[in-house]
């Protein structure tokens, strides 16, 4: 199906100089092979569905047309005799039933096919009389002197004949696209190379996507395999939040238009009353293995002995060998039949820390082979974790930081500032927040939208975004204190997962962003002091974000600030 939208109209001289512009500048950016297969492409016929037909579609139209009718009459007179001469209809004759098929095998094609030549005529003449009108993800050329063109290739173009040879290799399969930066010894050029191959290879222009001004040397081997180019996102500023007597300017990386804003004004609320209070209360990673046994009463012996307070000492031993940061905390053991899950939990230090705890935990499996060399290690992850799932063992027992963050909020500030009533927003968290979300069947979900939140604050400062799944666990609390005029409110969020070493943490731009917050790399002189910090400012923004949108709600503004500002007022067709 073609999808096109609405141009604005163009004077016939601006049309000119545009589509010289714009084949001018193919010409010095793309390669020869691609603007004559480009070329040769536009030139061709557009195909029609009747070409596959062996003969002209009106004739065969007539031919099924001239079937349909007369096989009709001829059965429709083969059973009025039946019916004169009480023969049942159901005994047909071959000749009969030769007449059935070629019934059946007309109408079909009639059903199907009949019109569609004019349906062709109608999609052709609206294509060459309305010239402003075009496909979705190419650009409209009115002048007659040149053909139509591909888009525009990147902004990089090949330098040698050697890329070009490289690329076309690549294309062909005899290069493997993955292995460029091994062969290169040239990041940049590597994706560049691919980028200029994937084009090719599909046809289709990432003209849009940057290619220049990013560090490709810092995520090889670590972050994203075979780039060609990275995704721009806006970041915003959210603050002054003033938690446990600090001020924090926190940025939030979005898309989502009022997000930044409204959690703003919620950081406006609570610094006008006095700020936030956050308290840490764990911080623990989680991986659990699966191991399997011959009899459920082996894997209960197994149970017993990880279970065993006089155990637990040499096991920390042999898992704290993995990092000189990963400190065994608790494990906790469930059985399932001959299935044994054994969830090991450890501090990790400013790192997020799955890959450390999974190294520890593979150092006690090797290690327990020794005593239960019947035990068959199935998986180093059973899901008992539980990594990047909603899962009820995050919301009871914690991954990660577990943060309770509350304020209170003046009465005359959730007046001014918030435009609502403290009972409004008491009633409406009650019945939204913990009955609506109770309802639903939520699991982890009882707030209005932490994982706004939590998702723009981990894309800015480099987390990994698909930890927002069980991060946004969150149940947000209102009630009126001080003889009912102020508000208490407050967010526990049991596991909120972040680091502020290793992973995407380490790149530019969500390093600066951490540098922000003040919490760049790993705290020296109290190992884990930045992870855990982090923790406290999320949660501390998510109860601003909550604080805000809950208001807006109550007081019936949702709608109207969305409007305002999560709608582009521009003109879409004309930045086309």
């Amino acid at each position: 199906m073609d999808l096109r939208r609405k141009l604005p109209p163009r004077t016939p001289s601006a049309t000119v100089f545009n589509h010289q512009k714009t084949v001018t500048n193919d010409e010095n950016r793309s390669s020869p092979s691609i603007k004559s297969s480009a070329v040769d492409r536009s030139q061709s016929p557009i195909p029609k569905a009747s070409d596959a037909l062996p003969l002209p579609l009106y004739l065969t139209n007539g031919i099924f047309f001239t079937l349909f009718f007369s096989v009709a009459y001829y059965l429709l007179h083969r059973w009025r005799d039946k019916i004169r001469s009480s023969t049942p209809l159901h005994v047909v004759t071959l000749s009969e039933l030769a007449a059935i098929v070629s019934l059946i095998a007309s109408f079909i094609y009639l059903l199907g096919f009949f019109g569609i030549d004019f349906v062709q005529s109608f999609i052709t003449t609206t294509r060459g009389e309305d010239d402003s009108f075009v496909l979705e993800g190419e650009v409209e050329e009115h002048s007659e002197s040149k053909p139509r063109i591909m888009d525009p290739v990147p902004s990089i173009a090949l330098t040698s004949e050697e890329d070009e040879e490289i690329v076309k290799s690549v294309v062909c399969g005899s290069i493997p696209s993955y292995s460029l930066e091994s062969k290169l010894g040239d990041c940049l050029r590597a994706a560049s190379i691919r980028r200029h191959a994937l084009e090719r290879t599909t046809g289709r222009s990432l003209l849009g996507l940057p290619l220049e001004g990013f560090d490709y040397e810092s995520i090889l081997g670590q972050c994203c395999e075979m780039p060609v180019g990275y995704v721009q996102l806006p970041v915003g500023i959210a603050g002054p939040l003033l938690m446990n007597g600090c001020e924090y300017m926190v940025p939030m990386a979005t898309t989502e238009g009022c997000l930044v804003a409204s959690t703003n004004r919620g950081c406006k609320a609570i610094f006008a009353s006095g700020g936030a209070t956050a308290v840490l209360l764990k911080d623990g990673m989680t991986r659990a293995p699966v191991v399997r046994f011959a009899t459920a009463e082996r894997a209960s012996q197994l149970k017993f002995y990880l279970e065993d307070a006089i155990n637990f000492d040499t096991l920390s031993v042999v898992f704290n060998k993995s990092s000189r940061f990963a400190r065994l905390q608790n494990i906790q053991c469930s059985i399932a039949g001959k299935n044994l899950y054994v969830r090991f939990t450890c501090s990790t230090g400013d790192a997020m820390g799955m890959n450390m705890v999974s190294k520890g935990v593979q150092n006690v499996l090797d290690f327990l082979q020794n005593d239960f060399p019947d035990m068959d290690v199935i998986g180093i992850s059973g899901n008992f974790c539980s990594d990047k799932k909603p899962a009820a063992v995050n919301w009871i027992e914690g991954r990660g930081k577990s943060v309770v963050c509350e304020a209170v909020i003046t009465e005359d500030v959730v007046k001014k500032v918030l435009k609502t009533t403290v009972p409004a927003l008491v009633e409406l968290n009650m019945l939204k927040n913990l009955t609506g979300s109770a309802i639903a069947g939520a699991l982890g979900g009882f707030n209005a939208h932490a994982a706004n939140i939590v998702s723009a604050v981990f894309i800015a400062t480099g987390q990994d975004p698909a930890q927002n799944i069980e991060s946004s666990h969150c149940i947000t609390m209102m009630e009126a204190v001080n003889n009912g005029k102020d508000l208490h409110i407050s967010v526990t969020m049991p596991s909120i997962e972040v680091g502020t070493v290793g992973g995407g943490t380490q790149l530019a731009s969500q390093s600066a962003c951490l540098n922000l917050l003040g919490v760049k790399g790993s705290n020296r002189e109290s190992p884990g002091s930045n992870a855990r910090l982090l923790a406290r400012v999320v949660a501390g923004l998510v109860l601003a974000g909550e604080l805000s949108l809950m208001s807006a709600i109550s007081a019936g503004h949702l709608v109207k600030s969305h409007m305002k500002y999560n709608r582009s007022n521009r003109d879409i067709a004309s930045t086309v």
